[in-house]
């Protein structure tokens, strides 16, 4: 059930017929922790590999919690923080999914803070080089009611898709979230509404 939204999703925000330009850069951010972000950025960088000709990178910009490599079955090695501090080439942290044009590259790093990695400068740089490098990019950020991460990467990419988990995030943070993006000037590209065990009617 979910992976057919995670489908439609990828079409409406990135296979966009006759649009003139598809989002090329996007954030994904869950509500709170527990809406389960990471899996539906990852299944959403792998159904848009599948469907598309470019390259796609998925970056795990939740240096808080960082978990995409469990999804990857990768080691959480060099990766997003240390590309924010270094001038190694950011294409040369990304590691090739296996068969496909999907390239992730980990967070390397855990903790509450992210010690000076998401330097404001320092990010819009590094992800214009992903840019340069890569057709479509994904981050998948922390929770927006918890850390301003989230609002700040949305910001220098071309959107946000929220991630609400059915039974765990309350009507009222989703409100805050939604406009406290707002205030921040994000566009919202689209909301996934993650972990549902009941069938949604079309008409809704």
């Amino acid at each position: 059930m979910i992976d057919d939204e995670v489908l439609k999703l990828v079409q409406r925000v990135f296979i966009l017929p006759g649009a003139a330009q598809a989002p090329g850069a996007v954030t994904f951010a869950g509500v709170d922790r527990a809406a389960g972000c990471c899996w539906v950025c990852a299944h959403a960088s792998e159904v848009l590999a599948d469907r598309v000709t470019g390259t796609v990178c998925i970056v795990d910009a939740n240096l808080r919690a960082p978990s995409l490599h469990e999804h990857f079955r990768f080691t959480n090695g060099a990766g997003f923080t240390e590309a924010m501090k270094g001038t190694t080439p950011m294409h040369e942290y990304a590691r090739r999914a296996s068969g496909n044009q999907l390239w992730p590259i980990t967070a390397d790093a855990t903790g509450k803070e992210p010690n000076g990695a998401l330097n404001p400068a320092r990010l819009r740089t590094r992800i214009g080089e992903l840019r340069d490098e890569f057709d479509y990019v994904l981050l998948d950020a922390p929770p927006i009611h918890t850390y301003g991460d989230a609002a700040l990467l949305a910001q220098l990419t071309d959107g946000i898709i929220l991630v609400v988990g059915s039974n765990s995030t309350r009507r009222e943070p989703a409100r805050m979230a939604k406009e406290s993006l707002e205030a921040a000037r994000v566009p919202i590209l689209g909301a996934v509404l993650n972990k549902r065990t009941f069938p949604m009617p079309d008409v809704i």
